[in-house]
C-alpha cells in the first residue's frame, strides 16, 4: 500500500438551489483539482456532507468519482463509507471496490460510540475485511463523532486484526499521539494530517500527506508551505501557515463549515449550500465576507479554475 504525499481535497458536494446533487458537476471539479495539483479526493467526507446525504447520493457521487479516477489516474479517490452501521458500511465499502475506487475510509460509530480501542478495531475489522484487496483508513476526527479513542492505542489492536489497514486521516491536535502512530511499527502507517491550520507542525513530525477542506480553494497557499519548509525556510513556512490560519478564521467568523463553499463562491467555483441542519450565509453577509477575504492579501495564492 503505497503511502500518498501532497494534498488531499475534502470535495463539497455541488448542490442546486433545489437541495440536489449535480452530478454533472464532478468532472469539472476533478479537472479543477488536477489542474492545482491536488493528488487525491476524499469524498463524502464532512466537507462533503456524507453524514447529510441519502445512500442513493453518496453511491452515485462514489460512482461518477471513480469513474474519472480510473480513466485519469491523476486524483486518487478515497470515499469514506460511513460510521453507525457496520452493515451499511459494508454495503458502501463493496459498492467502492465495485467501482474502483483508490481505498475507503471508516469513521468511528458516533452514536453508540465504542468503549475503547479493541471495540473499535473490531467494528472497522468488520468492514475492511469485506474488501481485502482495498486499502482502508480511518478517519479520527473526535470533534465530531465524540470518539476520543487514542489512535496509537487502535493501531496496537487494529494492526493484526486489519492486514488492508492503510493508516489514518488524522484531524484532531494531539501531535503526541500523532507522533506515535507515525512512528508505530517503523513508520508502516499512511498518517495523513487532517488539520489545515497545523499542516507546519505536523511537516515537521514528518507527515508529507494531508486531507483537507481548505485545499479546495487554497492550494497554491498549502504548496508553497510545504515547498519554503522542504528548503528549510522557515520563516517563510511560518508566514505561510498564519496566512492559512488567518483565512481559516473567517470560517469560525461566517458561521463554521458553510463558508468553505463561500470560498468557492469567492474563486468562481460555484458549489451551492450546505444542507440543513447547517447555517449558510445571507447574501448581506456574503458581502461582507468578500471584503473580509481580499483583506487577507492572498490572491495569488487561491486555487484556479
Amino acid at each position: 500500500m503505497e503511502k500518498i504525499k501532497g494534498l488531499i481535497a475534502a470535495p463539497f458536494a455541488p448542490l442546486s438551489a433545489k437541495d440536489e446533487v449535480m452530478y454533472d458537476k464532478i468532472p469539472e471539479y476533478y479537472n479543477f483539482l488536477e489542474k492545482n495539483k491536488v493528488v487525491g479526493a476524499f469524498i463524502n467526507g464532512s466537507t462533503g456532507e456524507g453524514v447529510s446525504l441519502s445512500q442513493d447520493e453518496k453511491r452515485k457521487i462514489t460512482e461518477r468519482w471513480a469513474e474519472l479516477g480510473k480513466a485519469r489516474k491523476t486524483v486518487k479517490v478515497i470515499n469514506l463509507v460511513g460510521g453507525t452501521s457496520y452493515k451499511e458500511c459494508i454495503e458502501n465499502a463493496q459498492h467502492s471496490a465495485e467501482h474502483g475506487v483508490d481505498a475507503i475510509a471508516i469513521l468511528s460509530p458516533y452514536y453508540f460510540k465504542p468503549s475503547g480501542a479493541r471495540q473499535l478495531a473490531e467494528f472497522c475489522a468488520k468492514i475492511a475485511e469485506s474488501v481485502p484487496e482495498m486499502p482502508v483508513y480511518f478517519y479520527h476526527i473526535p470533534v465530531l463523532t465524540g470518539c476520543s479513542v487514542s489512535m496509537f492505542d487502535f493501531l496496537r489492536e487494529a494492526s493484526p486484526m486489519i492486514p488492508n489497514l492503510a493508516g489514518i486521516k488524522y484531524t484532531h491536535e494531539d501531535f503526541m499521539d500523532f507522533l506515535s502512530c507515525m512512528n508505530f511499527e517503523n513508520g508502516r502507517f499512511d498518517m495523513l494530517w487532517g488539520r489545515d491550520e497545523n499542516l507546519l507542525s505536523a511537516l515537521v513530525l514528518g507527515a508529507r500527506g494531508g486531507v483537507g477542506s481548505t485545499f479546495n480553494y487554497a492550494a497554491p497557499l498549502y504548496y508553497k508551505l510545504i515547498d519554503a519548509f522542504d528548503q528549510g525556510d522557515l520563516v517563510e513556512a511560518r508566514n505561510l501557515q498564519q496566512m492559512s490560519i488567518n483565512m481559516i478564521m473567517l470560517l469560525g467568523k461566517y458561521g463554521g463549515i458553510a463558508t468553505g463553499k463561500a470560498y468557492m463562491s469567492y474563486i468562481g467555483k460555484e458549489c451551492g449550500k450546505f444542507r440543513l441542519p447547517v447555517k449558510n450565509m445571507s447574501n448581506e453577509m456574503y458581502e461582507k465576507f468578500v471584503l473580509d477575504v481580499e483583506g487577507l492579501d492572498m490572491k495569488n495564492l487561491f486555487s484556479k479554475l
